[in-house]
């Protein structure tokens, strides 16, 4: 968990642990416990522990026991969309390094995310940045806001060329998602398509993806989860075109913001509350600039992204260690320091726009609901930023040579979800990487005014 020991070392004295197995012993003397996703947290761990906060630095919670928690009195606090960016950059890697083998283009392509929360709405925003189509599923979100572009399963796999899913693990209930794509899925979907797992392994009943695969069902599969973890199948693994350790959300970005998210959380709790920008943190990246000569087409926007992060040294790290004892626990435990897109500038030449009318996508996190008033007032005293009274949306950003601003029109909270604030800016012909430093503004805006 990086940056821990500098944190929480504010608030006590920090005693590292090993994950799987934890030993319980350790938490004899423990008041807080924070964990990832591989350390279950439930009775048997925690009854004779004086445990009274558990933190677990991740998106997902399946791992950990809430409603005992709550009988208990235990304080409890996660990470939600703490590592969302790096699977949506994880996504954009496999499936820019398939297109490049396999010879077909990504906007030709229909790309189903099944899961439109914080991984999935956010992916779905960079795949339509690049024109793509994009097909939703989420039961969920479609019952509570009855938003008529939600499609049933059935329908989306029908449809698409390529799957993607992104839901947490739910098992039984009306929304259960064990097994979502078991026997019956599998025969149903349409040969040739590309299948993406980087939510939660039990999510795909991996022995039926694998007896498809056997019986030579045509299916490309990135797999970066697995039914069992750490003990995958080797035979799944040699059929699969990409398979990662669980890994999809490690950057280093990511992990700084579980690690904050839960350590305020923390400090919340015991009645100390503080704020950690994460700029405080992140050390400089290896390659900070790159500037572009040519049109940006896919082939070129593979480079960039491979750059940054290559999906195939991972999958080769993977295969080479998968049947070693502790091999896959290993990858993730020394995992090799990953950065996302943010920590590179690219500038274009002013014979080369950086997009072409596609929308850049920033989501503004806050601590509690803001209203658009508030907002507003907040953005209204940074410099750069130029408030404007117009009703369209989204509004557009102005290319000012040098200085680049941005013209926000409205603010609103998205899809009714009240902690996320985002707004949205279009680059329409903006050159001199104007759209990237756009981002680049608003990010810098979330830690100086709405953190």
């Amino acid at each position: 968990m990086p940056y821990a020991r500098e944190l929480f070392s504010r608030v006590g004295e920090v005693v590292a642990v090993p994950g799987r197995p934890l030993p319980v012993e350790a938490l004899t003397q423990a008041h807080a416990l924070m964990v990832r996703s591989v350390t279950p947290v439930n009775a048997a761990l925690l009854a004779d522990s004086g445990v009274t906060f558990v933190g677990s630095a991740t998106a997902g919670t399946d791992h950990v026991d809430e409603a005992w928690l709550r009988e208990q009195g235990v304080g409890f606090s996660a990470a939600p969309g703490c590592n969302a960016i790096a699977v949506v950059e994880y996504v954009f890697s496999a499936l820019l390094m398939l297109a490049e083998r396999d010879g077909f283009q990504l906007r030709d392509k229909t790309v189903g995310i099944v899961g439109v929360g914080n991984v999935g709405r956010r992916l779905q925003a960079r795949l339509n940045a690049w024109g793509g189509k994009t097909l939703l599923c989420d039961p969920p979100r479609a019952r509570k806001e009855d938003v008529v572009s939600f499609l049933p399963l059935d329908a989306l796999l029908r449809d698409a060329d390529i799957v993607t899913l992104h839901t947490p693990l739910t098992k039984g209930g009306p929304d259960n998602t064990l097994h979502l794509i078991d026997d019956a899925v599998l025969a149903a979907l349409p040969t040739g398509r590309i299948l993406i797992n980087a939510c939660r392994g039990p999510v795909v009943d991996n022995s039926a993806l694998l007896r498809v695969l056997q019986q030579g069902k045509d299916l490309r599969v990135v797999l970066d989860v697995w039914e069992p973890e750490p003990g995958l199948s080797l035979d799944l693994l040699a059929r699969a075109d990409v398979g990662t350790a669980h890994i999809a959300g490690y950057t280093l970005e990511g992990k700084a913001r579980g690690t904050t998210q839960v350590f305020e959380g923390l400090c919340q709790f015991i009645g100390q509350p503080q704020q950690v920008p994460l700029s405080s943190l992140l050390p400089a990246p290896d390659i900070t600039d790159v500037h572009v000569t040519a049109p940006l087409d896919q082939a070129l926007l593979k480079r960039l992204v491979h750059l940054v992060y290559d999906v195939r040294r991972d999958d080769t790290l993977l295969r080479q260690s998968a049947g070693q004892a502790g091999g896959f626990d290993r990858l993730r435990k020394h995992y090799q320091e990953r950065r996302e897109w943010s920590s590179l500038r690219v500038t274009c030449s002013d014979e080369a726009p950086v997009f072409y009318g596609h929308a850049q996508v920033v989501h503004l996190e806050a601590l509690r609901p803001l209203s658009a008033e508030e907002a507003r007032d907040e953005l209204a005293r940074a410099e750069d930023v130029q408030l404007s009274d117009e009703d369209d949306y989204p509004p557009q950003v102005e290319d000012a040579s040098d200085n680049v601003q941005l013209k926000i029109g409205c603010l609103r909270n998205d899809y009714g979800i009240p902690e996320l604030l985002q707004f949205w800016s279009v680059a329409d012909n903006v050159r001199f990487g104007g759209a990237l430093m756009a981002v680049e503004t608003a990010e810098r805006l979330v830690q100086e005014y709405l953190e």
